[in-house]
């Protein structure tokens, strides 16, 4: 999965997330053109569950996906709360949303 690190992007002057892609994941080609796609997909989406992708850098033998920083927890310190009560969770969104309007 790789490691996180908040940083400063120093031309935009914001914080951001670099995930470093594990060395496994870049020495494997066909894992790393399958991270690229990814990332383009991920790219491409505007929505406010999904983290924002500033770029895929590469460098010095390592790779990084930066991105939006979100704030927060992180999965350990969640697990670590416990199950999300039904109250807490979010709902999926219905057929008649507007994320899955047609359209016109």
């Amino acid at each position: 999965m790789g490691q996180v690190f908040r940083a400063t992007d120093t031309k935009l002057k914001r914080q951001v997330a670099i995930k470093i892609l594990p060395p496994s994941l870049t020495a494997d080609h066909e894992r790393l053109a399958r991270s690229q796609r990814e990332a383009e997909v991920l790219a491409s989406l505007n929505h406010p569950n999904i983290a924002a992708i500033y770029g895929l850098e590469e460098g010095g033998g390592v790779s990084a996906l930066v991105m939006e920083l979100v704030e927060g927890d992180d999965l350990s310190q969640r697990i670590a709360r416990g199950a999300i009560p039904p109250s807490g969770a979010k709902t999926p969104p219905t057929s008649d949303h507007p994320v899955f309007a047609e359209s016109t």
